[in-house]
């Protein structure tokens, strides 16, 4: 939720800002006053001269009082703003292909480098509570990290999966089953692994608790269940999954020297570009969200943004001491200005 919904928990005691138009009316009353002994002032053109350009400065501190009181009566009425808090039992799962392809250098450092910056980056805006689960998969699903609320575990197993080689494909549709079932084990407490991924998922309370974050780089080249059939088993569970396609439809692998990524002097060129279309159909099946990201920029984009949604929901949050706060400091600038600018005779 990006906008801010102002309410009030007592909206009746708003009646009090009729003050501030009562205060307008009998300043402008008192004024009507003193206007009366000012005409009988003969010498006009002196009277001009000791009040000069000091006349408007008289209504700067009554202006400033006058937003005073009005903030003072609106803190009376208790306002709320409507903002993103932590939800409890939340739990996100993580999901990270390292399949060869995300060796490949059109995002810098790597595919797999920008890849775990974007998570840390995400760790670090998650609330503190928030469980977090780790999933890496090529051709077959692996937990790196159960779900959990210590978030450095997750970071440590970062580092081993950005050296992790993988040469099985990418299982796309298995990968989300595994990320389903993870995410209701940590809901329901139940323990077990990965083995009945691609079976059917218990019937748990997971609607509302969990979220898959899925990045991959490629298309499914392998597993038992096609992308869109692992994205309606989170459909099912009510599980979103907010996608990533990380790389260009330029990406490639080079293989010569006995390495990839020598470049296009190195040898053989593997194209290995993204499938945003599969990744797209997943994030619209489960409500979820799709991300294109073509450069580290982006995918840090990406990940910052859902870091700061992701296990969270709307809350309100009251705000009042902010209103007497800014009355106070409206007072004590009317009282100051009021006292320097008060036009005295010579």
């Amino acid at each position: 939720m990006r906008g801010r919904l102002v309410t009030f928990e007592r909206p009746l005691l708003l009646l009090t800002l009729l003050v501030v138009p009562l205060a307008v009316a009998l300043y402008v009353l008192a004024e009507r006053r003193r206007m009366r002994y000012a005409i009988r002032f003969t010498n006009l053109d002196v009277l001009a001269g000791v009040v000069g350009d000091r006349y408007l400065r008289r209504f700067v501190p009554l202006a400033l009082f006058l937003l005073a009181l009005a903030a003072l009566c609106i803190g009376m009425a208790r306002p709320e703003h409507t903002t993103l808090v932590p939800r409890d039992r939340a739990t996100v799962i993580l999901v990270v292909d390292v399949s060869r392809s995300m060796e490949a250098k059109d995002v810098k450092p790597n595919r797999i480098g920008a890849a775990t910056a974007a998570v840390r980056t995400f760790l670090d805006r998650v609330p503190a509570r928030l469980q977090v689960g780790l999933i890496a998969f090529a051709g077959d699903p692996a937990v790196a990290t159960p779900p959990t609320t210590n978030h450095d575990l997750v970071r440590k197993s970062l580092d081993t999966i950005e050296w992790f080689p993988s040469f099985g494909g990418t299982a796309i549709g298995d990968a989300l089953a595994a990320a389903v079932k993870l995410g209701q084990q940590a809901v329901s407490g139940a323990s077990g692994n990965l083995a009945s991924a691609t079976t059917a998922a218990p019937d748990t309370q997971t609607r509302g608790l969990v979220s898959i974050l899925f990045l991959s780089d490629g298309a499914q080249t392998r597993g038992e269940l096609e992308p869109l059939q692992g994205a309606e088993r989170a459909k099912v569970a009510g599980i979103p999954v907010y996608t990533v396609a990380l790389g260009t439809p330029n990406g490639a692998l080079y293989f010569g020297g006995g390495f990839p990524g020598a470049g296009p002097f190195g040898g053989h060129r593997v194209p290995v570009p993204p499938d945003p279309a599969t990744l797209r159909a997943i994030a619209d099946r489960t409500g979820g969200e799709f991300f294109a990201a073509q450069s580290a920029k982006s995918l840090q984009a990406a990940y910052k943004r859902l870091g700061s949604r992701l296990g969270r929901k709307p809350g309100e949050s009251e705000i009042t001491y902010g209103f007497l706060a800014g009355a106070a400091l409206l007072l004590v600038a009317a009282g100051l200005l009021s006292a320097l600018w008060s036009p005295r005779l010579p």
